[in-house]
């Protein structure tokens, strides 16, 4: 699977809502609920961090959800990309781009959403192949007006940005023309993980969606 096949198909799953959870679960008991909980408040597509030993179990479960997208996040290795495409991953996201990481991908045919926040990260994807990013960590990096300044040089490229994304700052980035959706923790906080509030994760997710 070419760079550029890797991210037409992320770019498609990106089109399918206007956010994509990201999620650091420890506990795949509660991964099947969460999962079902954010596919029915209209988030199908869901970002799996590889930051708790549980993480791949949780792939695992959340794979057996239907109408979901189940990626990981934080994939920084051939390793780790292969091991979550056997866990059930349909996608990898990562912080960055390496070139093994790359290869790696395009061997397994795993899509992958690369991370890139500068002009010279973003051109050195575009190289690759890459024309479906992540921008991260986007407050830090400057924001909606930093990601906004990209367009013009780079209008071929979009983004998903992530980090310190919050239901406030959202419609900023979602209104940029190189924006196709935002990643964000907010909707799946610890607190209602751990409670089973399926609920309250619902609700959020419906509010998420409305974004727009």
């Amino acid at each position: 699977m070419t760079p550029e096949t890797q991210s037409r198909n992320t770019r498609a799953l990106c089109e399918l809502a206007p956010v994509i959870p990201v999620l650091v679960v420890g506990d795949a008991g509660r991964a099947e609920g969460l999962a079902a909980a954010l596919v029915a408040g209209g988030l199908p597509v869901l970002e799996v961090t590889l930051r708790t030993p549980a993480a791949l179990d949780v792939i695992r479960e959340m794979a057996k959800v239907p109408g979901g997208h189940v990626g990981a996040g934080t994939v920084l290795t051939p390793d780790d990309a292969k091991r979550a495409k056997d866990a059930g991953a349909s996608f990898a996201v990562s912080p960055g781009l390496t070139e093994r990481l790359a290869r790696a991908c395009e061997e397994i045919g795993l899509p992958l959403l690369p991370g890139a926040v500068t002009a010279s990260e973003v051109m050195r994807a575009m190289e690759l192949g890459y024309s479906m990013l992540k921008f991260f960590p986007a407050e830090a990096a400057g924001g909606a007006k930093s990601l906004k300044s990209l367009a013009g040089p780079l209008p071929q490229v979009s983004f998903c940005p992530t980090g310190g994304v919050t239901p406030r700052n959202a419609p900023d980035y979602l209104a940029l023309p190189n924006v196709v959706c935002v990643g964000g923790s907010w909707i799946a906080p610890d607190a209602d993980v751990a409670a089973g509030d399926w609920q309250a994760i619902e609700t959020r997710a419906r509010e998420a969606v409305a974004l727009t």
